[in-house]
């Protein structure tokens, strides 16, 4: 391959129509798709996650797809290493990496680089979790506010999982999180080897009735009986990266709360939906901050065209 992009990549909100893109792509050009999201490194995590289909995965070679256990955890460093080692062997084999997915800090940590962060602290995060169940979560942004404002103002404010994290590398290190997500950026203003593409829907209606949509069919396909089969094993819970995702913290909380048949679907219905809504929206608010070429979503006339040419030239 003789042109200058290493990769491209492909970024979007949950929903959006991402891998149904990448896959029609890969079809008519020589590309391999590198997955750029925090769910689908997990096995046994299939239905919740949308994973693509065995047929869709063998269809084109994927990568960072069920490499961990739930019980394991992956930082964006790690994200980051490993991209830069597949995108140096997809281009070895003459084709194009194609980074696919919506975890918008993996996507920055490879652009702008970012320190390794420090290990989860048991003790600092049951501390943050006897605080939170003291004040509530907003109570914790605000503290966060305070000490590392950059990092709180595209937080939500009851965004558990995040807040904790934030507040637990400031209690541990001393440092706003936001200070190592800033670092390796030495050579920003080297030109880009890559063009990201993002799917951003003209009509978030469209979006919101997209992700009922695949809540209905995760229902549909099985899905309480997978978080039932990870809740058998006995070694996860709710503080694990994993079990954390959006539709598995619902699953798991209703039935912790002895829900079950129409009760239980219906909560994780509403749950489920209106937690995807509000990840898709901090997604939107991640990519609307990052230098990207923007792209239609699928409601909208011509986006596989553009995407393809935009693609197609990386092998120029």
């Amino acid at each position: 391959m003789t042109g200058s992009i290493d990769w491209i990549g492909l970024a979007g909100p949950t929903a959006s129509g991402k891998t149904g893109l990448a896959l029609k792509l890969a079809a008519e050009l020589p590309l391999e798709i590198v997955s750029v999201d925090s769910a689908l490194v997990y096995r046994g995590m299939d239905i919740g996650t949308a994973k693509p289909t065995a047929a869709e995965l063998a269809a084109v070679p994927h990568h960072l797809i069920d490499i961990l256990d739930p019980a394991a955890s992956y930082s964006a460093a790690q994200f980051a290493a490993d991209a830069q080692r597949l995108i140096a062997d997809i281009r070895g084999r003459g084709k194009l990496p194609l980074l696919v997915g919506g975890t918008m800090l993996y996507f920055k940590a490879l652009i702008d680089g970012i320190d390794e962060l420090p290990p989860a602290d048991a003790a600092v995060r049951a501390a943050l979790d006897a605080e939170a169940a003291a004040q509530g979560w907003p109570a914790l942004h605000a503290e966060l506010a305070r000490v590392d404002p950059v990092t709180a103002a595209r937080l939500a404010p009851n965004d558990a999982q995040r807040i904790q994290r934030a507040l637990e590398v400031f209690r541990v290190t001393g440092q706003p999180l936001s200070a190592f997500h800033t670092r390796g950026s030495d050579a920003v203003s080297a030109p880009p080897r890559h063009r990201l593409l993002a799917l951003e829907p003209s009509d978030r209606a469209w979006l919101h009735a997209r992700i009922g949509q695949r809540f209905e069919q995760m229902l549909a396909h099985g899905f309480l009986d997978e978080v039932r089969a990870l809740r058998a094993r006995g070694d996860l819970h709710t503080n694990l990266p994993s079990m954390r995702c959006v539709g598995y913290r619902q699953a798991w909380e209703a039935m912790d709360a002895g829900l079950a048949g129409d009760a239980l679907r219906a909560q994780l219905l509403e749950r489920g939906s209106a937690a995807t809504r509000q990840l898709a929206k901090r997604q939107l608010t991640w990519l609307r901050g990052m230098s990207r070429d923007i792209l239609l979503c699928e409601d909208e006339a011509g986006a596989f065209d553009h995407a393809r040419r935009v693609v197609a030239g990386g092998h120029a």
